[in-house]
């Protein structure tokens, strides 16, 4: 069987990395960018890229489809959290709100922006089905814990699903803006402090999960 030939031969294994490498660099200046203004014109990105604008359009066709790309980041680290939070995954509900935490946090700012985006470039619905899932997770959890009395019950676990959410928003904006640094693990903590765990056993809890099994990554897609 001949060889393929130049014109259908698929790109040597360097430029796809290469390939990948760019796209993953323009998510990434398009999270951090719209993120701060969600009027971000899609040069802005190309430049905090640090890419030609021509280059953007090469792997996305517009605007809609950038935004599409970090709808699809938020999906995947959704995924991936439930999974870890399965019954099995650790001992009780507040090693598995940690676990939630610690896994979703590098990919806090895909959330920011998306919520941001909201009857922008995404209708809310659109929005609401990307971050249902890991609302109504934590909502289950939180639930599981009121049920055991390790969390506190005088907010019910939806809403205090939604104000947990509301703060761990508002660590990573200050993580964003430079005056706190952290890495999930104060994030974390925090979490089960505003779940009603006392604070030693909070930093206990996270402490072990992070000097334990390490914890999976969500992996930004290429």
């Amino acid at each position: 069987m001949s060889s393929p030939t130049p014109a259908t031969a698929p790109p040597p294994p360097r430029r796809r990395r290469t390939t990948r490498l760019t796209r993953a660099r323009i998510l990434e200046a398009a999270r951090r960018e719209l993120g701060r203004n969600p009027d971000s014109s899609l040069g802005e990105i190309a430049e905090a890229a640090g890419v030609a604008r021509r280059t953007v359009y090469t792997h996305f066709a517009g605007r809609a489809a950038l935004v599409a790309g970090l709808a699809e980041e938020a999906t995947e680290a959704v995924r991936l959290a439930i999974a870890v939070t399965a019954p099995d995954s650790g001992p009780g509900p507040e090693a598995a709100l940690a676990r939630f935490v610690l896994t979703l946090w590098p990919v806090g700012d895909c959330y920011r922006t998306l919520i941001g985006l909201a009857g922008q470039d995404l209708g809310p619905d659109e929005v609401r089905e990307v971050l249902a899932p890991a609302r109504e997770t934590v909502a289950d959890i939180l639930a599981e814990g009121q049920r055991h009395g390790v969390f506190q019950a005088a907010v019910p676990p939806g809403p205090l699903s939604n104000a947990i959410e509301a703060h761990l928003l508002a660590l990573l904006g200050a993580v964003n803006r430079g005056i706190w640094a952290d890495d999930g693990t104060g994030a974390a903590v925090a979490a089960l402090i505003a779940a009603g765990v006392d604070r030693v056993t909070a930093a206990a809890t996270v402490r072990r999960l992070r000097g334990t099994t390490p914890l999976p990554t969500a992996h930004r897609p290429h």
